[in-house]
């Protein structure tokens, strides 16, 4: 009796610990996600302009949501290919990385390594192979829609995570708005950097530090002969310099005394 007491005991602690579990693990979207979803018993009606609260409850501006390669102004059924990189949050480790969630009010979204959240154009997601790069790097490609249609909006969430696959306080987001205007004709050229964040982006630690100097051989050789050459040619200028000051200092004492008699034989006859 008592040891299957035990046992369920053992095994209600165990479908405790399952249930504490299963929430956490249902709203870890590495797959992807988009549009409406429900963080506990509350929805979320677009998760790109909502944010990824699943996650945080609030957007935290030491991740950067950077989009390169935006131009000022759109062109009927113009493809505009664009990155999207995330930068900060936890250290990129685990199974997983990162992921994003983007909609345009107008056009068609795709890209490499990404999907269309439920097959809605107009949103985009990552895929699960592209949930777990270093770099928290997408490519991302937008067609434009048909000229008349005014000014496009783009909401994007970006999520960046410790690889755990369970939501939890290391994790964080941030979100970047903007509008694109159709180019007609004054919008200026070229294409241009959006970012949201506060802009303090550290530089990433080298790979390597410099190499050892018992392993340069006849480099470091060549260096230290180098050296020693252009040592030696400072030292014959220096020489030179000398000799020609020196060497001939009682021709340039005969010839200074002369110039003194000159000057005082000119002052005389002034007088």
């Amino acid at each position: 009796m008592l040891k299957r007491t035990s046992t369920l005991r053992l095994s209600l602690a165990a479908l405790l610990v399952f249930a504490l579990l299963l929430p956490g693990a249902a709203t870890s979207y590495h797959t992807g996600i988009g549009g409406e979803q429900n963080n506990a018993g509350e929805v979320i009606e677009d998760v790109a302009k909502e944010g990824c609260l699943c996650h945080n409850t609030e957007a935290d501006n030491t991740v950067q949501v950077i989009l390169d390669e935006v131009p000022y102004g759109w062109a009927e059924g113009e493809t505009y290919t664009m990155h999207l990189q995330l930068i900060g949050g936890p250290e990129a480790g685990g199974a997983w990385t990162g992921g994003f969630s983007m909609r345009v009010s107008e056009g068609s979204l795709g890209g490499e390594d990404v999907q269309n959240w439920e097959g809605d154009l107009t949103t985009l997601t990552q895929i699960e192979a592209s949930a777990n790069v270093a770099d928290r790097m997408w490519v991302i490609d937008w067609t434009a829609p048909a000229a008349g249609t005014g000014a496009v909006t783009f909401w994007i969430t970006g999520n960046s995570v410790n690889g755990d696959a369970i939501p939890g306080a290391d994790d964080r987001w941030n979100q970047l708005f903007f509008t694109l205007p159709e180019n007609d004709g004054a919008s200026p050229a070229g294409l241009r950097t959006l970012f949201a964040g506060d802009g303090n982006v550290q530089a990433p630690e080298p790979d390597h530090h410099g190499v050892d100097l018992h392993h340069m051989g006849a480099k470091l050789r060549a260096h230290w002969l180098g050296l020693l050459g252009f040592g030696a040619v400072i030292v014959v200028v220096a020489f030179a310099g000398f000799l020609l000051r020196y060497g001939f200092s009682t021709s340039y004492q005969g010839r200074s005394n002369q110039l003194r008699l000159r000057y005082h034989l000119n002052r005389r006859g002034d007088q």
